[in-house]
């Protein structure tokens, strides 16, 4: 689905000035810059990967994220991708199987690897009439008073200097070029660590993704995460995406080593998805979660997806969060002044459902909360049905029955007494 591959090589001369300038062509960066052009604004998009590239992911598709991909006219992207209809839960001996729920989303989800993804939304904001940079990577800002007036890159052992309109950043989960715009990331709310790998698997056109709440290690130790199988479908290679997560806090820190926690994991795993053979591509990445970060936008700028930590706190997830954030930033650009409207649209979007899960997260990294809350939760439908929406990012402000009430009423609390809300 991709055009063919520009290599820094053979690319056109490196842009010296951007209407609107995306750094970042991961989803939400290039699904900025095909919206930004789509709405007529002159867009240069670069990266310092050359795609396709992998990334460390689980490679899961929510409903929301579809229904971003549909939003951006890319729905048949996952026209021969497997159709998940949601999630196999396990734990303490049991299991649920929840459908997502009906409603403002689609009713289904799909999974496709991030290096035929990222690239597929790439080509298609190039297709639109994207100007694409690839292989330079952003070092750093020049300001004209308060608004960014150019970006330099490196490249090919060269700089390059784009003079820019507006920017949005899409640099991903520590974000250079955020840091150098003074993006903190706060680690004393909890964040995440995951790794994943690729089985082949006789179940990978299952419409179900795993995932178990109750997550061991090799000397059968309790861990503060859990662990997913995703399938991938024929057209993903006949393989699963296979992973583990886990929560931390600066004061309770992840001290584990991802790569055996996985391959156990496999291990536990292989009967039950028909693996034909061990985990490979081991891949491990830290993530920022729930908004936990300061300095998201200024005058002429803004953060976006990952690099806004604008990711799951419960479960890591966050490309629906990033192709949200590209729109809703889009749809933004012209007014006179970012700083404050932008970090406003992400509080009023999500600042209450992230302060509730990030309380939630940072108990669950206390190994006893997780047997207290998980062993009788896994047995009820209707708690399980909510773990669903809420690790799904399914519960939104036109959601008015008693779950969705009780989950905002739960987040306006932890708004009031989290010493740092998301975003602030």
């Amino acid at each position: 689905m991709s055009p063919e591959k520009t290599t820094p090589q053979d690319a056109a001369p490196f842009p010296d000035h951007a209407d609107v300038l995306v750094v970042g062509a991961g989803p939400g960066g290039s699904a900025a810059a095909a919206h930004a052009a789509a709405a007529g604004r002159d867009v240069v998009l670069v990266d310092a990967a050359v795609f396709p590239r992998d990334k460390t992911c689980g490679d899961g598709l929510t409903p929301r994220a579809v229904a971003e991909l549909d939003a951006l006219g890319l729905g048949s992207l996952v026209a021969d991708r497997p159709r998940i209809d949601g999630l196999l839960l396990n734990g303490w001996g049991a299991r649920q199987q929840v459908r997502w729920p009906s409603g403002r989303f689609p009713a289904y989800g799909s999974a496709v690897a991030r290096t035929e993804f990222d690239d597929a939304i790439r080509a298609h904001a190039v297709r639109t009439g994207v100007r694409m940079v690839e292989g330079a990577k952003a070092i750093d800002v020049t300001m004209n008073g308060d608004r960014v007036g150019a970006v330099t890159f490196s490249a090919g052992g060269d700089t390059h200097t784009v003079r820019v309109g507006d920017l949005i950043v899409a640099d991903g989960v520590r974000s250079g070029l955020g840091k150098a715009l003074g993006r903190e990331w706060h680690r004393d709310t909890a964040y995440g660590v995951a790794a994943r790998a690729y089985a082949p698997s006789a179940r990978a056109d299952s419409h179900w993704m795993g995932s178990h709440l109750e997550l061991r290690g090799p000397e059968d130790e309790l861990l503060p995460g859990y662990g997913w199988v995703f399938p991938l479908g024929a057209a993903g290679g006949g393989l699963v995406n296979v992973g583990v997560g886990a929560l931390a806090t600066s004061k309770r820190p992840a001290h584990m080593a991802l790569r055996p926690i996985l391959e156990h994991y496999a291990a536990m795993v292989q009967d039950e998805w028909a693996l034909g053979g061990p985990p490979v591509r081991i891949a491990s990445a830290l993530l920022p979660m729930g908004g936990a970060v300061t300095g998201v936008a200024g005058r002429n700028w803004m953060l976006i997806g990952d690099a806004a930590a604008c990711v799951n706190p419960l479960n890591g997830e966050g490309i629906d969060y990033a192709m949200e954030t590209a729109r809703l930033a889009v749809e933004l650009l012209g007014a006179d002044d970012y700083t404050g409207r932008w970090r406003d649209i992400l509080v009023g979007h999500y600042g209450l459902a992230f302060s509730a899960a990030r309380r939630l997260a940072g108990l669950l990294t206390m190994p006893q909360t997780v047997p207290t809350l998980g062993r009788p939760g896994i047995r009820s439908p209707q708690l399980m049905s909510l773990v669903v929406r809420v690790m799904g990012n399914l519960i939104t402000d036109e959601d008015a029955d008693l779950v969705a009430r009780a989950w905002r009423t739960v987040g306006r609390i932890s708004s009031r007494i989290d010493p740092r809300p998301p975003f602030a």
